[in-house]
């Protein structure tokens, strides 16, 4: 009979103990950052907030209108916070133009905000959705040393169960950091596309 070598027996054990406190580890920290990883899935209100648009300003007219849409389709559709609210209403000034900027101070910017998203709710009315001109679809033109652009955003307005499209033109000038900021906007009328 072959006698058993303590050695190679104790190596073995010490292995199988080092293999099982090994995957006890993997398991246990795997389910963690799994587990916090469901855990700090950021609302589409954060996701926004995220952004800071002193080192990722959007660089086209184009991505200006979609993360102002963005923003606008989280005012009327999202839950947040006050202090959340506050903080998109100057994310999204800070998307205008120095002349839009100055018709309402930040105060009264709120206020109408305010109002205008109790009246959403009111009414029930959501944007479902949004489409913004595509590229080529965007007029850019220089004139009085400024360099402009235009384009075309649609919403898609939800109430109730019924939705209804919702046109508006932008008009927006570069400033002079070189970033693209929103001057103005206005609702397009049926049949206004091609005067």
């Amino acid at each position: 009979m072959r006698r058993k070598n303590p050695v190679r027996i104790i190596t073995v054990f010490v292995i199988l103990a080092i293999a099982i406190v090994g995957l006890f580890f993997y398991v246990s920290n795997h389910t963690r950052v799994v587990a916090e990883g469901k855990a700090q899935q950021m609302s589409a209100v954060q996701e926004i907030l995220s952004r800071n648009l002193d080192t990722n300003y959007p660089p086209t007219p184009k991505e200006v209108l979609k993360f102002y849409s963005q923003i606008t389709q989280a005012f009327y559709g999202e839950d947040y916070s006050e202090e959340e609210l506050e903080k998109l209403a100057k994310l999204s000034r800070r998307l205008f133009d120095d002349e839009l900027v100055a018709n309402q101070t930040d105060e009264q910017y709120l206020a109408a905000l305010k109002m205008d998203i109790a009246s959403w709710k009111n009414d029930k009315k959501v944007i479902s959705s949004y489409s913004v001109s595509s590229s080529t679809d965007v007029q850019e033109y220089s004139y009085g040393g400024y360099e402009w652009a235009q384009l075309y955003c649609i919403y898609s307005i939800r109430m109730g169960t019924n939705m209804a499209p919702v046109q508006e033109h932008f008009i927006m000038r570069k400033d002079s950091a070189g970033h693209w900021k929103i001057l103005g906007w206005e609702l397009v009328q049926s049949g206004d596309e091609n005067e």
